[in-house]
């Protein structure tokens, strides 16, 4: 039987002085009270309480088993309260953890904001390290990861928080020497810098769009800062992230392919761990997030021509 249910109802006879008035106050029977105490009694192989027709009384060993009882059902209450309430505010610490693009964007920005809007929240943000398993980061201890690719798996929640642009470039250096790319299969004649992730381009959208299997690899790196590096040098065309190359876009150090012919954005995806409510922290820093895309967009791109007039 469970010693926690004998305890309580041990301690509650000792508070009470009768099985009868313990029941009451319990919400059972005197007959079931009185078994969890003889329960307990061979279970500790000492007799508790004294039993006659009228009262009952507590032996000296009784008198020290109810204090012990009472001080850890007084305890487990207090944990499971403080419990409760750290579920339900916004502290304590956020374990977080991304691939390593992802983070050294628009996220790093994000998080480092949520930050110092909730101090009494400890951040610990890892990049890099991630599982095939999407459920693996609730293993390895971290209460929310980040994927830009779409999850069908019961065993964590998704939330989208933005959609990341983006844009298909190379410096004027590069297309005056080895020529303009004037439409996607293009591509195969052109040197190409690839993340190693991302080896398939989707050039397009909706049903025209078009999928090119990069093979004219000329520059490949896990770090996207590094494929923007070797695109603004003239080594080759990027389809690079937007945000972090917008300025290189607007001074002209890299110019956009295929303007009338986009590449799709990318979903952010937060995942985290199942469960009808979720921590407090988790929510609010969800929440944060998806504000904190929505009131930083990325500023619309042009041409060449555009910028020049």
């Amino acid at each position: 039987m469970d010693r926690l249910l004998l305890m309580h109802s041990f301690v509650t006879v000792a508070q009470v002085g009768s099985f009868s008035g313990a029941a009451k106050r319990l919400g059972s029977s005197g007959s079931l009270v009185s078994r969890h105490v003889a329960e307990l009694e061979r279970h500790i192989g000492v007799r508790l309480v004294n039993r006659t027709a009228r009262s009952v009384s507590l032996t000296e060993p009784g008198h020290r088993y109810a204090e012990f009882a009472a001080r850890i059902l007084d305890e487990i209450d207090a944990e499971d309260a403080g419990i409760a309430q750290l579920h339900d505010r916004a502290e304590g610490t956020l374990s977080i953890i991304c691939p390593k693009w992802i983070g050294s964007l628009d996220l790093g920005d994000a998080i480092a904001a949520f930050s110092v809007s909730h101090p009494k929240i400890q951040i610990r943000f890892e990049l890099g390290g991630m599982s095939d398993r999407t459920y693996d980061f609730l293993d390895s201890g971290f209460d929310i990861a980040f994927h830009t690719r779409d999850l069908r798996d019961s065993s964590v929640r998704l939330k989208k928080i933005a959609s990341l642009p983006f844009v298909l470039c190379a410096s004027k250096e590069y297309l005056n020497r080895e020529g303009p790319l004037t439409e996607p299969n293009g591509l195969a004649h052109h040197d190409c810098l690839v993340h190693v992730n991302d080896p398939v381009w989707r050039i397009g959208h909706g049903h025209t769009s078009t999928l090119h299997k990069i093979r004219n690899v000329a520059f490949s790196s896990n770090s996207y800062l590094a494929l923007q590096k070797a695109a603004v040098h003239g080594r080759g065309i990027a389809l690079l992230p937007q945000r972090p190359v917008y300025d290189d876009l607007m001074s002209g150090a890299l110019e956009v392919l295929l303007p009338g012919i986009p590449v799709p954005d990318r979903p952010l995806y937060a995942i985290f761990g199942p469960g009808q409510e979720s921590p407090r922290k988790v929510t609010v820093f969800l929440d944060f997030l998806t504000q904190w895309f929505s009131g930083n967009p990325i500023p619309a791109i042009g041409t060449g021509a555009d910028r020049a007039r």
